[in-house]
């Protein structure tokens, strides 16, 4: 009741000429509204956050990103130089042995391995002796630590207790980062035995008014080159073997080489006698000298092989074998006429025994696979294969010609057997094929494999192979004891012996044209007292088609009996038989005929 103004607070208000809203600060009535007014707490925090509520509150930076242990310290590595002392108790140079070694400790993943660096000769299985991983340090199975690491420690790794001497820089800095204070650094230990073989070995040089250091630098690389023939008739398979001496001049050195010629027979060794000095004359040795065991020094040697003691036609003994040089190259000419004033160097001819050639016999065939094959065992070690005919192979691929050949058996069901017989003309094989025969009680198939047949009455080691000009009508072939009558052709055979007359005989061509004349005359015979087929060919078409119809209508009929029948009673093969016998047949069978049908033919 004791409100009077009830209208609502004005929001509409203009400043610089623009409209802009503004919140009412009383409501209806005249009461103060508190709503949409800022407490004096808010009013503070915006009077300190004028610049915040003017840019925006400030960014923030991202928190740095975490860095596990193994991507922080990959490839971070402690290195510590160590030692272990090793006892030697069954050795009478030495009693302990110090072994060096490096300690690896991987910060990554607080692994350790101690590896013994590899000393050439040392007779040691050194490399890898802890492999990598975490090592115990006690009995309750707590890994090493890098703080359990320092410069002049002794620490126990599975039994065997190892000193730290020194570590490298980068193992120095870390350490010190971490706030470790290292001990000093000491020396590598090393024992007695191992310095002693560190020692040069003394040399005894004794001194010699023969300056050999000039001889070398005036004759270096010249060498004397005498051929000679060593003489072992004497012993058992002995004979004269040539061989090259060389005599170095600048050491005044020996060497004796093996000549090798082509099939000698001998081990190819180049040398005879190395590279050496060889004594001339030995002082009287006593007996219990052991000459077999110690070698010849020069207390032994009164003098020694020189140039001077070779010469051309004169023979010269070195270690028991005596050699007779019989010519020198020109070098050697020169150097000797140079030295020694020599001029007679006049080569001695060597009479060499002229080998008798041994004819080489040939075994006689075995029988087992083909002649040209087991003849090459007779040539080489290693046989190859006989050299084929590739041109001949590529001209006839794929050309066969095919016989029929019959069985000339006294058993009277052999001769009844046909076979097929397949002539290649690649590589004049042949093979022979029995067809099968219904009810004949003889299992048909493969008869003879490919292979080339020899003739009765050849020789094992030179056979005479069946050809094409061979197998004629009627002719006999004999295959390994089995004779057979060649009885029929193919007409691929005929033509193919007509294209290529001038390489067959008259007779062979001539025995095929006179077996395929019977038929070719009996065929157009046929075609010429046929009315049918003198009609035209519409005719001929309706006729077949009408016995065709007539057959389908009787499904009992099996055409597979029907065939063999009608086949074998075509003796000739022409494909032709007489209209009484085909109606015979017919009736036989059990084939329905049509006198209508059968007055067309």
């Amino acid at each position: 009741p004791q409100k009077t103004s009830f209208h609502r607070s004005q929001t509409l208000g203009y400043r610089n000429g623009f409209a802009f809203f503004r919140l009412p600060t009383v409501g209806i009535g005249g009461e103060r509204l508190y709503v949409n007014q800022l407490s004096p707490a808010e009013l503070d925090e915006f009077s300190n956050l004028r610049p915040t509520l003017t840019y925006g509150p400030a960014k923030q930076a991202p928190p740095s990103g975490f860095v596990p242990a193994h991507v922080a310290f990959d490839k971070k590595i402690l290195k510590f130089d160590a030692y272990f002392r090793e006892d030697v108790p069954l050795s009478a140079e030495e009693h302990y042995r110090i072994r060096q070694v490096c300690i690896y400790y991987f910060l990554e993943d607080d692994s350790m391995s101690i590896i013994e660096p590899v000393v050439h000769n040392s007779g040691l299985p050194q490399g890898k002796l802890v492999r990598r991983h975490r090592v115990p340090k006690n009995n309750h199975g707590d890994p090493y630590h890098w703080k359990d690491l320092n410069r002049g420690i002794n620490i126990t790794i599975y039994g065997r207790t190892y000193r730290i001497v020194d570590c490298d820089l980068f193992t120095q800095v870390f350490l010190e980062s971490q706030g470790i204070e290292l001990n000093p650094p000491e020396e590598m230990v090393s024992d007695p035995y191992t310095e002693l073989r560190q020692m040069p070995p003394r040399k005894y040089v004794t001194p010699s008014d023969f300056d050999q250091f000039k001889q070398f630098l005036i004759y270096d690389k010249q060498v004397l080159r005498f051929y000679a023939m060593w003489d072992d008739t004497k012993s058992m398979f002995g004979e004269n073997r040539p061989f090259i001496i060389h005599y170095y001049l600048a050491d005044d050195t020996v060497e004796v080489r093996e000549v090798h010629k082509q099939n000698d027979g001998r081990d190819p060794f180049p040398i005879l006698i190395g590279r050496q000095r060889l004594p001339k004359t030995l002082a009287d040795k006593k007996k219990t000298f052991p000459s077999c065991v110690l070698e010849i020094s020069d207390h032994e040697v009164l003098e020694w092989f020189t140039a001077k003691d070779f010469a051309v036609g004169k023979s010269t003994t070195l270690l028991g074998r005596t050699f007779f040089i019989y010519d020198c190259d020109e070098f050697t000419r020169n150097f000797y006429r140079d030295k020694f004033g020599i001029t007679d160097f006049q080569p001695v001819e060597i009479e060499k025994k002229t080998l008798e050639e041994v004819p080489q016999e040939i075994p006689p065939y075995n029988g087992f696979g083909f002649v040209e094959d087991s003849l090459q065992n007779c040539f080489s070690l290693f046989p190859k294969p006989p050299r084929k005919n590739i041109i001949k192979m590529l001209e006839n691929h794929l050309k066969v010609l095919r016989y029929q050949v019959a069985l000339e058996s006294p058993n009277p069901e052999d001769r009844k057997r046909r076979f097929i017989l397949s002539y290649f003309l690649a590589d004049d094989m042949i093979s022979i094929y029995e067809p099968q025969v219904r009810n004949s009680g003889i299992i048909g198939g493969k008869y003879l494999g490919k292979t080339r047949v020899a003739k009765p009455g050849s020789t094992a080691d030179n056979p005479t192979y069946y050809g094409p000009s061979d197998l004629t009508i009627g002719s006999t072939i004999e295959v390994f004891g089995h004779r057979f009558v060649i009885t029929d052709a193919d007409e691929y055979v005929l033509n193919y012996m007509e294209s290529n007359a001038e390489s067959f005989p008259a007779a062979t061509l001539q025995s095929l044209r006179d077996h395929f004349r019977p038929r070719q005359v009996a065929k157009e015979a046929a075609k010429s007292d046929s009315p049918t087929l003198g009609t035209g060919k519409p005719e001929v078409d309706e006729l077949i088609g009408q016995v065709q119809e007539e057959l389908k209508l009787h499904k009992s009929l099996n055409s597979k009996i029907m065939r063999e029948a009608f086949c074998q009673c075509d003796e000739d093969g022409f494909g032709i038989l007489d209209k009484a016998k085909f109606l015979a047949l017919c009736d036989s069978l059990g084939v329905p005929t049509k006198a209508s049908l059968v007055s067309k033919v």
